[in-house]
Protein backbone atom coordinates (compact mmCIF):
# COMPACT_ATOMS: atom_id res chain seq x y z
CA UNK A 1 0.00 0.00 0.00
CA UNK A 2 1.23 3.59 -0.62
CA UNK A 3 0.65 5.19 3.03
CA UNK A 4 1.80 9.03 3.90
CA UNK A 5 2.32 9.60 7.33
CA UNK A 6 1.60 13.01 8.96
CA UNK A 7 3.56 14.23 12.12
CA UNK A 8 3.93 17.00 13.89
CA UNK A 9 5.90 16.42 16.76
CA UNK A 10 6.11 18.42 20.75
CA UNK A 11 8.26 20.81 19.12
CA UNK A 12 5.32 21.87 17.60
CA UNK A 13 7.22 23.82 14.64
CA UNK A 14 5.21 22.26 11.78
CA UNK A 15 4.06 19.09 9.64
CA UNK A 16 6.39 16.48 8.72
CA UNK A 17 5.08 14.22 5.10
CA UNK A 18 6.52 11.02 4.14
CA UNK A 19 5.23 8.59 1.55
CA UNK A 20 6.21 4.85 2.46
CA UNK A 21 5.39 1.64 0.17
CA UNK A 22 4.25 -1.01 3.25
CA UNK A 23 2.32 -3.81 4.38
CA UNK A 24 3.21 -2.65 7.43
CA UNK A 25 5.25 -5.41 8.43
CA UNK A 26 7.84 -4.57 5.35
CA UNK A 27 8.85 -1.51 3.56
CA UNK A 28 9.03 -1.82 -0.16
CA UNK A 29 10.25 1.39 -0.84
CA UNK A 30 10.48 5.06 0.37
CA UNK A 31 8.90 8.13 -1.23
CA UNK A 32 10.13 11.55 -1.25
CA UNK A 33 8.98 13.85 2.10
CA UNK A 34 8.10 17.16 2.88
CA UNK A 35 8.05 19.37 5.10
CA UNK A 36 5.40 22.74 6.00
CA UNK A 37 6.55 24.40 8.31
CA UNK A 38 3.21 26.58 11.29
CA UNK A 39 3.09 30.22 10.50
CA UNK A 40 3.81 32.65 13.53
CA UNK A 41 -0.01 32.95 14.42
CA UNK A 42 -0.29 28.89 14.02
CA UNK A 43 2.78 28.46 16.60
CA UNK A 44 0.95 31.17 19.12
CA UNK A 45 -2.58 29.61 18.74
CA UNK A 46 -0.73 25.97 19.34
CA UNK A 47 1.18 27.57 22.39
CA UNK A 48 -1.89 29.19 23.78
CA UNK A 49 -3.79 25.68 23.36
CA UNK A 50 -0.82 23.99 25.50
CA UNK A 51 -1.50 25.90 28.09
CA UNK A 52 -5.28 26.25 28.06
CA UNK A 53 -5.10 22.45 27.88
CA UNK A 54 -4.37 21.66 30.89
CA UNK A 55 -8.19 22.04 31.90
CA UNK A 56 -9.15 19.32 30.02
CA UNK A 57 -10.83 16.72 32.03
CA UNK A 58 -12.02 14.62 29.49
CA UNK A 59 -10.61 13.42 25.82
CA UNK A 60 -13.63 15.43 23.93
CA UNK A 61 -13.32 18.75 25.79
CA UNK A 62 -11.61 21.47 23.67
CA UNK A 63 -11.31 24.87 26.15
CA UNK A 64 -10.12 27.85 25.39
CA UNK A 65 -7.88 28.05 22.72
CA UNK A 66 -7.62 24.40 21.88
CA UNK A 67 -10.73 24.77 19.39
CA UNK A 68 -9.68 27.04 17.27
CA UNK A 69 -5.76 25.36 17.51
CA UNK A 70 -7.38 22.08 16.41
CA UNK A 71 -8.86 24.03 13.53
CA UNK A 72 -5.51 25.30 12.65
CA UNK A 73 -4.20 21.99 12.94
CA UNK A 74 -6.32 20.55 10.49
CA UNK A 75 -6.02 22.80 7.70
CA UNK A 76 -2.22 23.00 8.34
CA UNK A 77 -1.96 18.85 7.94
CA UNK A 78 -4.39 19.50 4.89
CA UNK A 79 -1.98 22.00 3.06
CA UNK A 80 0.76 20.24 3.71
CA UNK A 81 -0.62 17.21 1.85
CA UNK A 82 -2.20 18.99 -1.47
CA UNK A 83 1.12 20.70 -1.41
CA UNK A 84 3.42 17.83 -1.32
CA UNK A 85 0.98 15.50 -3.90
CA UNK A 86 1.07 18.58 -6.27
CA UNK A 87 4.83 19.28 -6.07
CA UNK A 88 5.61 15.35 -6.64
CA UNK A 89 3.20 14.93 -9.31
CA UNK A 90 0.63 12.71 -7.81
CA UNK A 91 -3.13 12.62 -6.95
CA UNK A 92 -5.32 11.52 -4.45
CA UNK A 93 -5.87 8.46 -5.94
CA UNK A 94 -2.28 7.49 -6.09
CA UNK A 95 -2.52 7.20 -2.26
CA UNK A 96 -4.18 4.44 -0.14
CA UNK A 97 -4.12 5.80 3.40
CA UNK A 98 -2.80 9.04 5.41
CA UNK A 99 -2.00 8.48 8.89
CA UNK A 100 -2.39 11.10 10.51
CA UNK A 101 -0.90 11.57 14.45
CA UNK A 102 -2.40 14.99 14.87
CA UNK A 103 -1.13 17.35 17.79
CA UNK A 104 -0.83 15.78 21.24
CA UNK A 105 -1.93 18.82 23.32
CA UNK A 106 -2.28 17.10 26.73
CA UNK A 107 -0.77 13.70 27.75
CA UNK A 108 -1.49 12.12 31.51
CA UNK A 109 -1.52 8.39 31.20
CA UNK A 110 -1.56 8.07 35.12
CA UNK A 111 -5.09 9.75 34.49
CA UNK A 112 -5.83 7.23 31.61
CA UNK A 113 -5.84 10.40 29.53
CA UNK A 114 -4.17 11.58 25.91
CA UNK A 115 -5.39 14.45 23.73
CA UNK A 116 -4.48 14.94 19.85
CA UNK A 117 -6.01 17.18 18.35
CA UNK A 118 -6.91 17.55 14.87
CA UNK A 119 -10.41 16.66 12.67
CA UNK A 120 -9.63 13.18 11.34
CA UNK A 121 -13.08 13.23 9.37
CA UNK A 122 -12.43 16.58 7.95
CA UNK A 123 -9.30 15.95 6.90
CA UNK A 124 -10.46 13.03 4.76
CA UNK A 125 -13.26 14.58 3.12
CA UNK A 126 -11.30 17.17 2.40
CA UNK A 127 -8.13 15.02 0.45
CA UNK A 128 -10.75 12.43 -0.58
CA UNK A 129 -8.03 10.06 0.90
CA UNK A 130 -8.94 7.91 3.88
CA UNK A 131 -7.30 8.89 6.76
CA UNK A 132 -6.62 6.56 10.16
CA UNK A 133 -6.47 8.76 13.35
CA UNK A 134 -6.50 8.46 17.12
CA UNK A 135 -3.60 6.32 17.36
CA UNK A 136 -3.32 6.24 21.15
CA UNK A 137 -6.59 6.32 22.91
CA UNK A 138 -6.71 2.76 22.85
CA UNK A 139 -3.74 2.13 24.28
CA UNK A 140 -4.14 4.29 27.53
CA UNK A 141 -7.86 2.93 27.72
CA UNK A 142 -6.00 -0.31 28.01
CA UNK A 143 -3.70 1.36 30.74
CA UNK A 144 -0.99 1.81 28.65
CA UNK A 145 1.41 4.59 28.52
CA UNK A 146 0.11 5.48 24.73
CA UNK A 147 3.85 6.09 24.01
CA UNK A 148 5.56 6.14 22.52
CA UNK A 149 4.48 4.77 19.22
CA UNK A 150 6.83 4.98 16.40
CA UNK A 151 9.24 2.21 18.31
CA UNK A 152 7.09 -0.51 16.51
CA UNK A 153 8.27 0.40 13.24
CA UNK A 154 11.80 1.20 13.99
CA UNK A 155 12.41 -2.63 13.58
CA UNK A 156 11.04 -2.48 10.31
CA UNK A 157 12.53 0.87 9.51
CA UNK A 158 15.93 -0.50 10.21
CA UNK A 159 15.55 -4.26 8.74
CA UNK A 160 17.35 -3.35 5.57
CA UNK A 161 20.14 -1.84 6.90
CA UNK A 162 23.37 -3.70 8.44
CA UNK A 163 23.55 -1.81 11.63
CA UNK A 164 24.58 -3.81 14.93
CA UNK A 165 22.58 -4.89 17.54
CA UNK A 166 21.74 -4.30 20.01
CA UNK A 167 20.39 -0.78 18.34
CA UNK A 168 19.64 2.08 20.39
CA UNK A 169 16.98 4.77 18.40
CA UNK A 170 16.76 7.61 19.98
CA UNK A 171 14.35 10.46 18.57
CA UNK A 172 14.75 13.99 19.92
CA UNK A 173 11.99 16.19 19.21
CA UNK A 174 10.36 18.13 21.70
CA UNK A 175 10.51 15.31 24.15
CA UNK A 176 13.00 12.42 23.85
CA UNK A 177 12.32 8.85 23.46
CA UNK A 178 14.50 5.69 23.08
CA UNK A 179 13.89 2.34 21.47
CA UNK A 180 15.95 -0.62 22.50
CA UNK A 181 15.98 -3.23 19.77
CA UNK A 182 18.15 -6.29 20.88
CA UNK A 183 20.34 -8.88 19.10
CA UNK A 184 16.71 -11.18 19.27
CA UNK A 185 14.33 -8.23 18.34
CA UNK A 186 13.20 -7.51 21.60
CA UNK A 187 11.74 -3.92 21.86
CA UNK A 188 12.48 -2.01 24.70
CA UNK A 189 11.34 1.59 24.40
CA UNK A 190 10.51 4.55 26.74
CA UNK A 191 10.37 8.69 26.99
CA UNK A 192 14.24 9.76 28.39
CA UNK A 193 12.78 13.60 28.74
CA UNK A 194 12.66 16.70 27.58
CA UNK A 195 15.17 16.80 24.06
CA UNK A 196 14.29 20.38 22.69
CA UNK A 197 11.04 21.80 24.22
CA UNK A 198 12.92 23.78 26.89
CA UNK A 199 15.84 25.20 24.54
CA UNK A 200 12.91 26.29 21.69
CA UNK A 201 10.99 27.65 24.46
CA UNK A 202 13.89 29.61 25.99
CA UNK A 203 15.19 30.79 22.43
CA UNK A 204 11.87 32.08 21.81
CA UNK A 205 11.20 34.23 24.58
CA UNK A 206 14.71 35.79 24.19
CA UNK A 207 14.94 36.19 20.89
CA UNK A 208 11.95 35.50 18.99
CA UNK A 209 13.65 32.29 16.79
CA UNK A 210 12.03 29.03 17.32
CA UNK A 211 14.78 27.11 17.82
CA UNK A 212 18.82 27.39 18.08
CA UNK A 213 20.35 26.76 14.61
CA UNK A 214 22.79 24.25 14.78
CA UNK A 215 22.92 24.61 18.42
CA UNK A 216 25.53 27.31 17.66
CA UNK A 217 24.14 29.77 20.76
CA UNK A 218 24.59 26.51 23.13
CA UNK A 219 28.36 25.83 21.75
CA UNK A 220 29.45 29.66 23.01
CA UNK A 221 27.89 28.73 26.55
CA UNK A 222 28.99 26.91 29.74
CA UNK A 223 27.01 24.43 31.49
CA UNK A 224 26.27 25.70 35.17
CA UNK A 225 26.57 22.42 36.92
CA UNK A 226 24.44 23.38 39.95
CA UNK A 227 21.44 24.51 37.87
CA UNK A 228 21.75 20.71 35.49
CA UNK A 229 22.02 19.29 39.40
CA UNK A 230 19.15 20.81 39.94
CA UNK A 231 17.45 19.85 36.71
CA UNK A 232 18.09 16.19 36.87
CA UNK A 233 16.36 15.85 40.53
CA UNK A 234 13.17 14.31 39.06
CA UNK A 235 12.32 11.01 40.12
CA UNK A 236 11.15 10.30 36.70
CA UNK A 237 14.69 9.88 35.20
CA UNK A 238 15.26 6.70 37.76
CA UNK A 239 11.87 5.33 37.32
CA UNK A 240 11.91 1.71 35.41
CA UNK A 241 9.74 1.62 31.85
CA UNK A 242 7.34 2.32 31.02
CA UNK A 243 6.53 5.42 31.16
CA UNK A 244 6.21 8.69 28.51
CA UNK A 245 5.76 12.52 29.40
CA UNK A 246 3.65 15.43 28.86
CA UNK A 247 5.45 18.19 26.64
CA UNK A 248 5.57 20.58 29.56
CA UNK A 249 6.35 18.03 32.55
CA UNK A 250 9.46 19.95 33.21
CA UNK A 251 10.33 23.60 33.32
CA UNK A 252 13.81 25.35 33.02
CA UNK A 253 13.20 27.10 36.56
CA UNK A 254 17.02 26.13 37.25
CA UNK A 255 18.19 28.34 34.64
CA UNK A 256 16.03 31.36 34.35
CA UNK A 257 18.71 33.47 35.87
CA UNK A 258 21.08 33.11 33.25
CA UNK A 259 22.45 34.26 30.36
CA UNK A 260 20.92 32.78 27.08
CA UNK A 261 23.84 31.26 25.91
CA UNK A 262 24.81 29.49 29.44
CA UNK A 263 20.75 28.50 29.61
CA UNK A 264 21.06 26.47 26.29
CA UNK A 265 24.37 25.12 27.06
CA UNK A 266 22.62 23.69 30.80
CA UNK A 267 19.42 22.43 28.96
CA UNK A 268 21.53 20.84 26.04
CA UNK A 269 23.31 18.91 28.85
CA UNK A 270 20.37 18.31 30.39
CA UNK A 271 18.99 16.40 27.39
CA UNK A 272 22.22 14.54 27.10
CA UNK A 273 22.00 13.23 30.42
CA UNK A 274 18.67 12.38 30.83
CA UNK A 275 19.65 10.24 27.45
CA UNK A 276 22.41 8.67 30.10
CA UNK A 277 20.45 8.25 32.69
CA UNK A 278 17.62 6.11 30.36
CA UNK A 279 20.84 4.33 28.96
CA UNK A 280 21.38 2.34 32.52
CA UNK A 281 18.02 1.11 32.38
CA UNK A 282 18.32 -0.84 29.25
CA UNK A 283 18.61 -3.95 28.78
CA UNK A 284 22.38 -3.83 27.20
CA UNK A 285 24.65 -1.78 26.59
CA UNK A 286 23.64 -0.68 22.83
CA UNK A 287 26.46 -0.75 20.04
CA UNK A 288 25.31 2.45 18.57
CA UNK A 289 22.91 5.14 19.24
CA UNK A 290 20.69 6.01 16.15
CA UNK A 291 19.64 9.57 16.10
CA UNK A 292 16.63 11.34 14.77
CA UNK A 293 14.32 14.53 15.38
CA UNK A 294 15.54 18.54 15.41
CA UNK A 295 18.34 16.99 18.27
CA UNK A 296 20.48 15.38 15.24
CA UNK A 297 20.56 18.87 13.51
CA UNK A 298 22.04 20.41 16.76
CA UNK A 299 26.00 19.58 16.36
CA UNK A 300 26.06 20.56 20.20
CA UNK A 301 23.73 18.42 21.50
CA UNK A 302 25.13 15.53 19.56
CA UNK A 303 28.67 15.91 21.07
CA UNK A 304 27.27 15.98 24.71
CA UNK A 305 25.87 13.25 23.78
CA UNK A 306 28.49 11.26 22.72
CA UNK A 307 30.75 12.18 25.87
CA UNK A 308 28.05 11.10 28.16
CA UNK A 309 27.19 7.67 26.64
CA UNK A 310 30.38 7.08 25.79
CA UNK A 311 29.60 4.91 22.76
CA UNK A 312 28.69 5.60 19.21
CA UNK A 313 26.50 8.07 18.36
CA UNK A 314 25.16 9.20 14.62
CA UNK A 315 22.44 10.61 13.28
CA UNK A 316 20.30 8.93 11.19
CA UNK A 317 20.79 10.62 7.62
CA UNK A 318 24.28 8.77 7.98
CA UNK A 319 22.83 5.15 7.68
CA UNK A 320 20.27 5.92 4.74
CA UNK A 321 17.24 6.75 7.07
CA UNK A 322 15.50 10.40 7.13
CA UNK A 323 16.59 12.17 10.97
CA UNK A 324 13.58 14.72 9.85
CA UNK A 325 11.09 12.58 8.41
CA UNK A 326 11.47 9.22 10.51
CA UNK A 327 8.44 10.13 13.06
CA UNK A 328 6.49 10.73 9.65
CA UNK A 329 7.54 7.64 7.99
CA UNK A 330 6.60 6.13 11.39
CA UNK A 331 3.03 7.18 11.18
CA UNK A 332 2.48 6.20 7.48
CA UNK A 333 3.83 2.40 8.29
CA UNK A 334 1.08 2.74 11.45
CA UNK A 335 -1.99 3.91 9.39
CA UNK A 336 -1.62 0.72 7.23
CA UNK A 337 -0.68 -2.28 10.72
CA UNK A 338 -3.93 -0.22 12.21
CA UNK A 339 -5.89 -1.19 8.34
CA UNK A 340 -4.66 -4.78 9.03
CA UNK A 341 -5.83 -5.23 12.60
CA UNK A 342 -1.97 -5.35 13.53
CA UNK A 343 -0.42 -4.60 17.03
CA UNK A 344 0.19 -0.96 17.40
CA UNK A 345 1.70 -1.45 20.62
CA UNK A 346 3.38 -3.83 22.80
CA UNK A 347 3.82 -4.54 26.92
CA UNK A 348 7.76 -3.35 25.87
CA UNK A 349 6.66 -0.28 24.04
CA UNK A 350 4.37 1.43 26.38
CA UNK A 351 3.27 -1.25 28.87
CA UNK A 352 -0.06 -2.29 27.27
CA UNK A 353 -1.27 -5.67 28.28
CA UNK A 354 -0.45 -7.36 25.22
CA UNK A 355 -0.18 -6.29 21.89
CA UNK A 356 -3.05 -3.62 20.64
CA UNK A 357 -4.11 -2.86 17.51
CA UNK A 358 -5.67 1.04 17.65
CA UNK A 359 -6.44 4.16 15.14
CA UNK A 360 -9.74 5.06 14.02
CA UNK A 361 -11.13 5.10 10.38
CA UNK A 362 -11.98 8.12 8.50
CA UNK A 363 -13.49 7.68 5.25
CA UNK A 364 -13.93 10.51 2.45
Amino acid sequence: MRAIGLMSGTSCDGVDVALVETNGERIFGFGPTGYRPYAPEERAALTQALKDATAIAARDERPGAVAEAEAVVTSAHAQAVEDYLARNGLSADDIDVVGFHGQTVLHRPDAGLTVQIGDGTALARRLQIPVVYDFRAADVAAGGQGAPLAPTIHPVLVAELDLPRPLAVLNLGGVGNVTFIGAGGDLVAFDTGPANALMDDRVESDIGAPFDLDGRIAAGGKVDEAALARLMEDPYFDLAPPKSLDRNAFDAAPTEGLALADALAALAAFTAETVARAAALLPERPALWLVSGGGARNPTLMRMLKDRLGADVTGADAVGLSADAIEAQAFAVLAVRSLRGLPLTYPGTTGAPRPLTGGVLATP
